[in-house]
């Protein structure tokens, strides 16, 4: 029997060796990969699978209702603002820059909620990541995505929503988590939900609809 059990651990660390080099079975891959944060800053990828690095730094704009985004988005998401709002769209940032902290109160919101409707904690937290990015992998924590939603009272939700599916690329924004983008991004469609990439980046993903991880993949 010890006989056949180091046959059997032998072959397996021999399927992964590579170039001669030892490399763990996949099983026992558990570390997580952190996003790039060398390249160009409008690009930087974050999901469940790519978190924020620890050391990441961001200067901040504080909006008029109190809402901080990344300095260097603030001016093209304040054009669009003025040129939406020209039109009779009366909208606001919801979300924007979020710390850790945040993010983790409120994934444990969205866990409480699902377990106060009968879902086990394993469940309650797989039902919760689709719609709660994981903290330090939320976009909000770089400063470059803004939840926007309409004033109910002056004008419809589906009203704003269109005007920025139709025109934010104009101005370097995308739709993060489009509808039909679920099974690439991994989170729920949500169509206030928009991420700075810069507009010739923008213009691209709208054209051939791409989502970021789509765009970086062919582009990149």
């Amino acid at each position: 029997m010890t006989i056949i059990i180091t046959v059997v651990m032998w072959r397996t660390i021999k399927i992964d060796v590579q170039v001669g080099e030892l490399t763990l079975p996949k099983i026992l891959q558990s570390e997580k990969s952190f996003a790039d944060t060398s390249g160009e800053w409008n690009l930087i990828l974050v999901n469940r699978n790519h978190y924020i690095p620890n050391n990441y730094q961001v200067e901040l704009t504080e909006l008029s209702n109190g809402k901080k985004v990344d300095s260097r988005i603030y001016p093209e998401l304040q054009q669009m603002f003025n040129d939406a709002r020209a039109e009779g769209l009366a909208l606001f940032v919801r979300e924007g820059y979020r710390t850790t902290e945040e993010q983790q109160k409120i994934m444990d919101e969205k866990i409480n909620e699902y377990e106060k409707q009968g879902y086990s904690a394993k469940e309650a937290k797989k039902r919760a990541e689709k719609y709660v990015a994981i903290p330090d992998t939320s976009e909000h924590q770089l400063g470059l995505s803004v939840d926007i939603n309409a004033d109910t009272d002056k004008c419809s939700s589906e009203k704003v929503y269109q005007w920025l599916d139709e025109n934010a690329y104009k101005y370097g924004f995308v739709k993060r988590y489009p509808e039909d983008k679920t099974d690439i991004t991994g989170i729920s469609n949500e169509p206030w939900h928009y991420r700075y990439v810069g507009t010739t980046v923008a213009k691209i993903m709208k054209e051939e609809n791409l989502c970021l991880e789509e765009y970086l993949e062919k582009y990149k």
